[in-house]
């Protein structure tokens, strides 16, 4: 990067980048799509990655990898996960083997970065372009990391030169070669169900990171060896989803059944994670347990919860209904009720201030008042757009109201407020 590049980039570094691209022919002498995609993917980054926004010379890359990338939330979850997984309370000092920890599909860096910081291993980087190779370089630089090794690569064919590794971390394309969005393991690049019994076979375990749209249940059960599931949620946004690999204790592990599903002796731990909320079950808890119903009038129900993206990812509903004696408002409405407050339900708490049919005199009598509100449907018929059109009612605003379908299957409008 030449200085004038560097000098353009210092001076607009808050200006709009769609502006700035037309100000080629002005400034020849700057690399312009280079100087672009770095005051983009700074701004970017003081929401996304603050501790790289935060410091001078960070090389980000164009902008599709940028919006691609982890953000500093959900890589720090999983940087204290690989720490937990390596039995490591605190970063340990400078191991004397080749490498302990390999990330076999770099990309920016971002999730290699955090996890090899907080293990403090000697920590391999592996990516085919040569162009991010070279970023990770001079961010890894940057970022103070002592044991980073830089491969410029084909992950696959490095993994089959590694062996004695504590962790293996690996994020698989999950587009086809058309762009399309893939729903099974298997059309993932590269394909993990393939690779598992090697990566295993060099590692005590494997972080497979994966789109939180795939379904948990079809990837582990396309999978041999997973031992634990993490949905990770920012902002209740399901944003990844997590499968933890071990080739440990494997006399858990029974033969493949007649259809190709594993069966599994070893319990299977479910983690559900929304910012600082967690929850965490285990499958069996999950087949044993079972929902509680509310009854139809909910008179003594005081109390509304929405469980956060995570568990409804994860569906763990009569486990949580157990956990916490709360009772769902029918089969598939997915809202719970209380009479008492739970004050550590993993979710939004709402006080009930009515519940109303959809009578016109009922209706009028409870929405009294209420000019706005924040809508949702749950099990409903009708959107949430047709809703608010047929209540007249404006965004926003103190009072949130949940349409829904009770357990005998009359549709009521619940009219709340945060508690």
């Amino acid at each position: 990067m030449n200085q004038a590049t560097q000098d353009f980039i210092r001076q607009h570094q808050d200006d709009d980048v769609r502006q700035l691209a037309f100000l080629g022919s002005k400034y020849p002498e700057v690399n312009m799509p280079f100087a672009l995609d770095q005051i983009r993917g700074r701004k970017m980054a003081r929401v996304k990655l603050p501790r790289w926004a935060s410091l001078e010379g960070i090389i980000y890359p164009p902008h599709i990898s940028m919006e691609q990338c982890s953000s500093e939330q959900t890589a720090l979850y999983k940087a204290e996960l690989a720490a937990r997984l390596l039995g490591l309370p605190v970063p340990s000092s400078e191991n004397e083997k080749e490498s302990e920890f390999v990330d076999l599909t770099g990309g920016f860096g971002v999730d290699f970065s955090y996890i090899a910081s907080r293990l403090g291993v000697k920590s391999m980087y592996v990516e085919r372009q040569a162009h991010l190779c070279e970023a990770a370089k001079e961010n890894f630089g940057r970022l103070g990391l002592k044991n980073a090794i830089v491969k410029n690569g084909d992950g696959i064919k490095v993994l089959h030169s590694l062996k004695d590794l504590k962790l293996i971390f690996i994020d698989p394309a999950r587009r086809d070669d058309a762009g399309n969005k893939v729903v099974s393991l298997k059309d993932c690049t590269p394909d993990v169900t393939v690779l598992q019994e090697e990566m295993l076979s060099k590692a005590d375990d494997v972080v497979i990171k994966l789109s939180p749209m795939l379904d948990w249940h079809r990837a582990v059960s396309e999978l041999s060896h997973v031992r634990e599931v993490h949905i990770i949620s920012v902002n209740n946004e399901c944003k990844e989803l997590l499968l933890v690999l071990s080739a440990r204790n494997m006399g858990d592990m029974e033969a493949s059944s007649a259809d190709g599903e594993v069966k599994r002796a070893g319990n299977l731990r479910i983690y559900c994670i929304n910012d600082a909320q967690s929850f965490v079950c285990e499958e069996s808890d999950m087949e044993a347990s079972s929902v509680k119903i509310a009854p139809s009038t909910l008179e003594e129900m005081q109390y509304l919860y929405e469980p956060n993206a995570s568990l409804m990812k994860a569906g763990c509903f009569g486990v949580l209904s157990g956990r916490y004696d709360a009772r769902m408002l029918s089969k598939n409405s997915h809202l719970f009720v209380s009479r008492e407050p739970i004050a550590a339900f993993p979710g939004r708490s709402f006080r009930i201030i009515a519940v109303s049919s959809f009578n016109k005199k009922e209706l009028k009598r409870h929405l009294s008042g209420i000019t706005k509100a924040n809508i949702a449907t749950r099990n409903f018929p009708l959107s949430v757009a047709e809703l608010r059109k047929r209540l007249k009612l404006k965004d926003g605003g103190e009072i949130y109201i949940f349409a829904t379908t009770l357990s005998d299957e009359s549709h009521v409008l619940v009219i709340t407020e945060k508690a």
